[in-house]
């Protein structure tokens, strides 16, 4: 980046280690799946720390076992609509479903009975499950965000029972190996920052313990590095290689539920926090465990995020740097539009591009990279894209079309003559009187 807006970024980050009194802390931004800065203050041991150096990611690690359960449900193991019995049966919260624990909207507790897990040695699930046997939904499953940690040690516990190993040789198998991501573990590995309190009234530091969660590790066990963290934001933000479509993933950007009512600036997805500021939609997730802060956020948009790591239990305020970070970024050095520049496409689509007609309403379809469709109103109205699943068929990605299939209706010889959407007819002329329009066409047609 502009040595203007290096500066400008490490002054930010520089800025909030001082005031915050930070022992370490690290940052980075990222752009279309690119590591474009990265900045660290304050020092583990002796030195500064580096772009390798880990931190634990605390909740952050709840996304990658959301990840997990989506690839499940991606290979048809599983609808997010089941309820949690259906695959880890003998709870006292079967009913709530896959969905609802990944949106925190099941109802369960927050956190699990007994000794505070962050700070304790975790037993396994047999342990957590009996200790949940009673009083363990706090609210109607669906009724409101209520934030779980206990859901994410159940959704461990199923994909171990799916893959038949833990969730975290899972997501070394299905997620880490195949990013790249070797400096992500359990425990710290080489060179790490120590976690640490730090007394509020003089510079004073206390250690922080940091033993295994246990069944409950799914909810913020993981550590890692800038580099690490950075191809993990880029992920978040729908560069997600092989590891899972990207339609995927912006469905788990898509908003659950609001956990800040009418004002809307905070809301979850499926298994990732979503914040809203100044006309930017960011998705990704912060993370706490004693002695450690982290926070990962993207603008899909722009293809812009960033990240901060520290080894503090309290201080920073990570999400707003991080915020003011892609800020910064996009605003002394905007993203330049990609080069448009042609490309091959499958002809025999070309016969269904161009003008049809919902009524007398216009619409245009056209060819998009990726072997979709792009179908969008003249004016204004409901656009949606659609990807092929099928001979004819095609299923809406976004917009209010999204999950609905898109039919091409065609004559005897073949011809297309109209478009079934969700039963929507589409026709190249307005009200085509040789398509099936739904309660006919007036027989005097058109009249002055």
């Amino acid at each position: 980046m502009l040595p203007s807006t290096e500066f400008s970024l490490l002054r930010r980050l520089a800025t909030e280690q001082s005031a915050a009194r930070v022992p370490s802390i690290v940052a980075a931004v990222v752009r279309d799946g690119a590591l474009l800065w990265s900045g660290e203050r304050g020092f583990v041991g002796d030195t500064p720390p580096d772009d390798d150096t880990q931190y634990r990611l605390g909740s952050i690690t709840k996304t990658f076992v959301a990840v997990l359960v989506m690839r499940l449900r991606d290979e048809g193991r599983l609808d997010l609509n089941d309820p949690l019995d259906k695959h880890v049966s003998g709870t006292s919260f079967g009913s709530s479903t896959i969905a609802q624990l990944l949106s925190h909207t099941g109802g369960l507790t927050s956190e699990s009975p007994g000794s505070w897990w962050e700070r304790s040695a975790g037993g396994d699930w047999a342990a957590l499950a009996a200790s949940l046997a009673q009083d363990a939904v706090k609210n109607r499953p669906g009724s409101r965000f209520h934030y779980s940690n206990v859901g994410y040690g159940v959704l461990g516990e199923l994909v171990a029972r799916h893959r038949g190993m833990s969730w975290l040789d899972a997501a070394r198998a299905e997620i880490l190996a195949p990013l790249g991501m070797s400096r992500t573990s359990p425990h710290p590995e080489g060179r790490h920052a120590s976690g640490y309190a730090v007394h509020p009234y003089a510079d004073l530091l206390l250690p922080e313990p940091a033993p295994d969660a246990g069944a409950m590790a799914p909810a913020g066990q993981l550590w890692s590095t800038v580099t690490d963290l950075a191809r993990w934001t880029a992920f978040v933000g729908g560069d997600t290689a092989d590891v899972l479509r990207p339609e995927t993933i912006a469905e788990m950007r898509a908003v659950a539920t609001v956990d800040d009512g009418d004002s809307w600036t905070a809301g979850y997805g499926l298994g990732l926090q979503l914040v809203r500021h100044q006309g930017r939609r960011l998705a990704g997730h912060t993370g706490s465990m004693p002695g450690f802060l982290a926070t990962s956020m993207i603008d899909p948009t722009t293809g812009t995020g960033a990240l901060a790591m520290a080894n503090t239990t309290s201080g920073p305020a990570l999400l707003s740097l991080v915020i003011d970070l892609i800020a910064t970024a996009d605003e002394q050095e905007p993203k330049l539009p990609s080069p448009w520049r042609p490309s091959e496409v499958d002809r025999s689509l070309l016969a269904l591009t161009g003008l049809w007609h919902w009524g007398p309403t216009s619409y245009l379809l056209r060819l998009i990279p990726g072997g979709m469709f792009d179908l969008r109103p003249v004016a204004s109205g409901r656009a949606s894209r659609f990807r092929p699943v099928g001979p004819d068929e095609w299923l809406g990605l976004d917009g209010y079309y999204a999950g609905e299939t898109l039919r091409i209706g065609r004559t005897a010889d073949g011809t297309p003559n109209h478009l079934d959407l969700a039963t929507f007819i589409f026709t190249r002329t307005p009200y085509d009187p040789a398509a099936p329009i739904p309660g006919g066409v007036d027989e005097h047609g058109w009249r002055p």
